[in-house]
């Protein structure tokens, strides 16, 4: 079996996800097995959650098999179907700007947070719980002072799957007083016996950060798509990224991107080099030059696991752009020594991919 790769290690881009699906798929296909993308993808986070040890989701192996050049993957982890396919147009381009710090979402910040949503989550099924009509009465309220529509919210926020089904004026409105910054293992244990993840444990002497934890995929959701997950015209970020080629455009994409960026640094898992790059972008964004002409870079964000790694870029298509992206790779360089590696381009993926067979034929007998 020969796997060959130019995904690099430790960047942020799905290097340890590319080489468990094309391993996978080289393994299948030598014995010939028909795994579908889906369940081929499940099995390589299997691979990941509990032979690495590293507590990642299944994005990474998602894009990895079903992912096609030039297009992005419109997909939720719930726990993973493909919405579709969403063509880049042709003016918009990214990049790629490695931090120079190693990724890793096997690492003690990334696993921490994790453990902190979910402990968010049961927190919130808890008060949803105390929240509904057989225990208003304890707290002072009868079952009229709640709608209908109120009481079916709160029995599917009381057994909530995942955070991101939380609409964020929910969470306001109800969830986030009560959850604290932040909460000891062992005080959580006491009242709430588990968390509910299989894939990570509670360390007792350890403090998690839960409010900011809990908050970032319930508002990543909301930037990414609206409240029908059915509806593959729902998708916000495929809207604008399909609409009508303005500035406007350009300027909304990059919005969302840099929010992500930021609510994901407040979880605890960015880098001084991820928030550095992310901030010559936005210095050359906003710099005079370019208000002065027309827009070339609008938004970045970490990728990936965070505490590292690269950051993705959303800009115009062209040179002008391009010249700006190597002005941010000298400038960072500056700044802290390191020259970044810089990424482009797209290839398909594992299931449009396949594999190649490669048969050894043995030398012809000679006379």
């Amino acid at each position: 079996m020969l796997v060959s790769s130019a995904v690099p290690e430790g960047k942020g881009v799905s290097s340890s996800a590319s080489v468990e699906v094309a391993s996978m798929s080289a393994i299948a296909a030598a014995h010939g097995l028909s795994i579908s993308p889906r369940d081929l993808a499940l099995l390589c986070q299997k691979v990941e959650n509990h032979v690495v040890g590293a507590p990642c989701g299944v994005m990474d192996q998602m894009t990895s098999v079903c992912g096609e050049a030039n297009k992005l993957l419109a997909m939720i982890c719930q726990p993973a179907e493909v919405l579709g396919l969403v063509d880049i147009p042709s003016h918009i381009r990214f990049w790629g700007i490695d931090s120079g710090i190693r990724h890793s979402v096997g690492g003690a910040d990334y696993g921490s947070v994790r453990i902190g949503a979910f402990m968010g989550r049961k927190i919130i099924r808890s008060v949803a719980s105390k929240l509904l009509p057989e225990s208003l009465a304890t707290n002072g309220m009868s079952a009229d002072d709640l709608e209908e529509d109120g009481v079916e919210l709160l029995e599917a926020e009381a057994s909530l799957d995942y955070l991101c089904n939380l609409s964020p004026h929910r969470y306001e409105a109800l969830y986030v007083k009560q959850l604290p910054e932040s909460m000891p293992g062992e005080t959580f244990l006491e009242n709430y016996t588990d968390h509910n993840d299989p894939v990570t444990k509670i360390d007792k002497k350890r403090s998690y950060g839960l409010r900011a934890a809990a908050r970032h995929p319930i508002y990543e959701n909301f930037r990414v798509k609206l409240s029908n997950i059915r509806l593959k015209d729902d998708l916000a970020f495929k809207a604008l990224l399909t609409s009508s080629t303005s500035d406007e455009q350009l300027t909304a994409l990059g919005e969302l991107m840099y929010q992500c960026h930021y609510s994901y640094s407040a979880c605890g898992i960015g880098s001084d080099g991820t928030d550095k790059l992310v901030q010559l972008v936005q210095e050359m964004q906003h710099s005079k030059i370019s208000r002065s002409a027309e827009g070339t870079l609008y938004g970045a964000k970490i990728t990936g696991g965070g505490s590292g790694g690269t950051v993705c870029v959303i800009g115009r298509n062209c040179l002008r752009s391009s010249e700006q992206i190597l002005q941010i790779q000298q400038r960072y360089k500056g700044a802290t020594g390191y020259l970044p590696i810089l990424f482009e381009g797209s290839s398909p993926g594992a299931g449009k991919f396949g594999h190649l067979r490669i048969r050894r034929r043995l030398p012809s007998k000679q006379n």
